[in-house]
């Protein structure tokens, strides 16, 4: 009998797939509960040591998920979180989601297969699957909605029982197979390969949630929006939306070779944050270097940001509420660098500034971020592409920031570059913008 994975390489349709068995385990990369206490009294919680590459049980489907072959993945920061079991133990998620008792039990196991960016091949559908089938190639936007919550129907990030797929549940994206209740899937965009499919989901739907949905900012055209780590995964996506909604792009960046990946992707203005006074991801060295940087935005472009994309957090957070406009907005979806944040609440109140938080994004907006990437309008942030057995190294550059715009793995796509079917769209989108990051990256290798 061919093996699944042989027929979902080779392009099976569903009788084919159903006609294979699935494995009674796979290769996935993953934490293990003994490792908790690994790093306790280190200061370097080095990802490499707590992820492991190596078999797992194959988990039964629930009725409302899907088996998915996974083609290729993407590294995001809150892997980095996970295997630095920071700001607790993945595995206090996994267990207090087994209380829930029920199918959610599954998850309580003594590893955790991580990763929250995936795209594949849909092997199998539960019982209760109605719009999938086997043969279908999807990603999988990592939202773990309570789809039974009654708020569900009006915003699914609202749900008290939402869980980030691969953060807070087990059998996530960094593996062969990954187990998506079917509320997760969107198609894939034909005119992408695995590995360019695979890194879009959870960073452009975030950011389009933060900057165009009716939940964030919904800016319009003529806003001025500054987008820290604009040359990252999520910043990079931000300032494609910001272009596209008629706003103005102001990134922020660390170094002269990710301001001039900006400016090929079409930032309006880019700063240099050492330029003004700003340190490490941002941080104020001694002074008030956030005074610094406003007048750098005001010198560029005449005024004040109406909105902050803001994700850095703790070494950022103060400069974004003191820089925005009065009556302006800061919209947060993370801290990458430190969740405790301090600010002078003057700068907010009396100015009647605005924090919005986000989260993830809901089905609808996953599904109209999908659809500007199937237009052309946003194009993968990919830079760099690892094979899974490389995913600790992958996620290590993740780590110490060395990357631009997304770290994709390989998983059962053999070779970068499968996977592509609309090439005309391909054409007219062009290959120079569909590569931009990874050819930026190459260049600055050679070099």
């Amino acid at each position: 009998m061919e093996s699944l994975i042989t027929a979902v390489r080779s392009g099976a349709g569903p009788a084919e797939l159903l006609a294979c068995e699935v494995p009674e385990s796979y290769r996935a990369v993953h934490l293990r509960r003994g490792d908790e206490k690994l790093f306790d009294g280190e200061s370097d919680r080095d990802v490499r040591r707590t992820l492991h590459v190596g078999e797992v049980p194959m988990p039964e489907l629930a009725p409302d998920e899907v088996l998915v072959a996974v083609m290729a993945s993407a590294v995001n920061y809150n892997t980095v979180w996970s295997a630095m079991y920071r700001p607790v133990s993945t595995f206090r998620f996994l267990d207090q989601f087994a209380q829930q008792g029920g199918w959610a039990e599954r998850h309580r196991q003594d590893h955790q297969v991580v990763g929250s960016d995936a795209a594949g091949v849909v092997v199998r559908v539960g019982s209760a699957v109605r719009h999938w089938k086997p043969g279908d190639k999807v990603v999988v936007n990592p939202p773990y909605i309570d789809e039974q919550d009654p708020v569900a129907q009006q915003d699914g990030m609202m749900t008290t029982g939402m869980l980030a797929w691969g953060f807070e549940t087990n059998f996530g994206a960094f593996g062969d197979f990954a187990v998506a209740r079917a509320t997760q899937l969107v198609p894939k965009p034909p005119h992408l390969s695995w590995e360019e499919a695979a890194c879009n989901t959870l960073c452009l739907g975030t950011a389009y949630r933060m900057l165009i949905s009716d939940r964030g900012a919904r800016i319009k055209m003529g806003d001025v929006v500054l987008i820290w780590g604009a040359a990252g995964g999520l910043g990079s996506y931000a300032v494609q939306l910001v272009r596209q909604a008629g706003g103005i792009a102001v990134g922020v960046v660390g170094s002269d070779e990710k301001a001039d990946l900006l400016d090929r992707l079409g930032c309006h203005v880019v700063i240099n944050r050492n330029s003004v006074g700003l340190g490490a991801d941002g941080e104020e060295k001694p002074g008030a270097a956030w005074k610094a940087l406003g007048s750098a935005i005001r010198k560029e472009i005449g005024e004040d940001p109406h909105v902050v994309f803001e994700h850095v957090g703790k070494a950022t957070f103060e400069t974004s509420v003191n820089v925005v406009r009065r009556g302006g907005l800061v919209v947060t979806c993370g801290s990458s660098s430190g969740y405790q944040h301090s600010y002078d609440n003057r700068y907010l109140w009396m100015k009647l500034k605005r924090i919005i938080g986000s989260h993830g994004a809901s089905a609808h907006e996953a599904w109209e971020a999908n659809r500007l990437l199937k237009l052309g309008m946003v194009v993968p942030t990919l830079s760099k592409v690892f094979p899974l057995e490389q995913a600790p190294e992958a996620t290590r550059s993740v780590q110490l920031n060395e990357h631009e715009g997304k770290v994709g793995l390989l998983g059962l796509a053999t070779e970068e570059g499968q996977g592509i079917e609309d090439w005309a769209l391909r054409k007219r989108i062009g290959e120079d913008r569909l590569r931009l990051f990874r050819d930026h990256a190459a260049t600055a290798v050679s070099k």
